[in-house]
């Protein structure tokens, strides 16, 4: 390869690349369709008989991974996902795109607890979008797009007490009768489901929803540690924004979450703002969860991410966005003192920029946390068999610990 030849996704092998889990530096083989089809260590690399169009891509031991993916994002642009409609599914595709360069690979759209008509319009307008981009021929710019894999519903089945920003006259009963109400003819894209397990007093939603495909994480609760311990026997596998909108821990009431820390193959989802979870307590939860083994990280970004502070408007309600941080109120004449914690505007990679800056943890592990475990919790492939269109390049400024991320090719 000549020093004017650029690098491309295609038939490009990369090498010396620290990849998230392993220890060594790392050699990616990857096809003349750009996918990569193996991952092995530097030192046991052995010739093979390469294609003459060959090229090779020294990451000088800087780190490589997937994109991220994100599995709580409630809107972009402007979009609230719970307020698409059909007539608005031009939309999409501008929100993945712009989801892309901001280094995620594929994303849930969350919906927040809504009425019945909305949810099932929201539902059907994903779904089409779904349909559409799988069938569509490809185009200069399609894979520079996230892929929506699914929709997370945050709702409507959560405790009153804890319903936080959701509004109450939409909650409903957690019976399998409302569940088939709200999933409609759409429960083949419901990815998750987050709900509060003590609702179900027959101990039969979780099991319906498991055999439906569909993942449950256990949020806006009020469970007990028994309580949430019985809902993981029954199948439920996560847990939404922890520490938020759930019992705190407790020596002699662990609640929700201390039953979520013990209980093997529970992953927690976090916000690594800085906002809901202090940096201490983030420490804490990364430590007990064994990192990227019982934890990911999400954005739980609200529909201004990509959009300047200030206030906007959220159902019948506003919300003001200040330096990244959401608040929903009232009206504009509310205080913001009695505002409630809404969300947050920050893109999903700038937690794993937080964690490192903060000194939580090291770079390869805030990397998993936001491109290994969300995967893991929702059962997708990882590196291998995947297009190394969807690699990122970090590189950690050790004096500033400034980590900063670009599209490989």
């Amino acid at each position: 390869m000549t020093e004017a030849t650029t690098p491309t996704a295609t038939n490009t092998d990369i090498l010396n690349a620290r990849l998230p889990g392993c220890k060594d530096l790392q050699m990616l083989a990857v096809d003349e369709a750009g996918i990569i089809q193996k991952v092995c260590p530097m030192d046991a690399v052995f010739k093979r008989i390469a294609p003459e169009n060959l090229q090779v891509l020294d990451a000088a031991g800087d780190l490589i991974s997937l994109g991220g993916v994100d599995l709580q994002i409630n809107g972009a642009l402007g979009w609230a996902f719970p307020d698409l409609e059909s007539k608005d599914i031009e939309v999409l595709p501008k929100i993945c795109q712009f989801l892309w360069y901001q280094g995620v690979d594929a994303f849930v759209p969350t919906l927040v607890t809504t009425s019945l008509d909305k949810f099932r319009r929201s539902l059907r307008a994903i779904a089409d979008y779904i349909r559409s981009a799988k069938t569509a021929a490809p185009a200069s710019n399609q894979s520079k797009r996230a892929e929506i894999i699914g929709v997370h519903l945050e709702g409507p089945f959560l405790n009153p007490q804890k319903r936080g920003a959701h509004p109450i006259e939409f909650l409903l009963p957690l019976t399998i009768e409302n569940v088939k109400q709200v999933l409609g003819d759409c429960a083949d894209i419901v990815k998750i489901i987050t709900l509060a397990p003590e609702l179900d007093s027959t101990g039969s939603v979780i099991p319906y929803l498991q055999s439906l495909g569909i993942a449950v994480s256990l949020g806006h609760s009020q469970a007990t540690a028994e309580q949430a311990q019985q809902a993981f026997d029954r199948g439920a596998s996560m847990v939404t924004h922890a520490f938020n909108a759930m019992p705190s821990l407790h020596h002699r009431e662990p609640g929700l979450l201390g039953a979520a820390i013990v209980y093997p193959g529970v992953k927690c989802g976090l916000i690594a703002d800085g906002k809901h979870v202090s940096p201490t307590m983030i420490d804490f939860l990364l430590r007990g969860g064994r990192y990227e083994t019982g934890v990911f990280l999400v954005s739980d970004a609200l529909a201004p991410l990509g959009l300047p502070d200030g206030v906007y408007p959220w159902d019948s309600r506003q919300i003001e966005v200040r330096k990244g941080t959401a608040w929903v109120r009232l009206d504009y004449h509310s205080p913001l003192e009695s505002a409630t914690l809404a969300g947050t505007t920050l893109p999903l990679l700038a937690g794993v920029q937080n964690l490192v800056k903060w000194g939580i943890c090291d770079a390869q592990t805030a990397i998993a946390l936001a491109t290994e475990s969300p995967r893991k919790a929702i059962g997708l492939p990882g590196i291998i068999g995947q297009s190394a269109s969807q690699l990122l390049r970090w590189n950690l400024n050790t004096a500033t610990k400034e980590l900063t991320w670009h599209r490989l090719f």
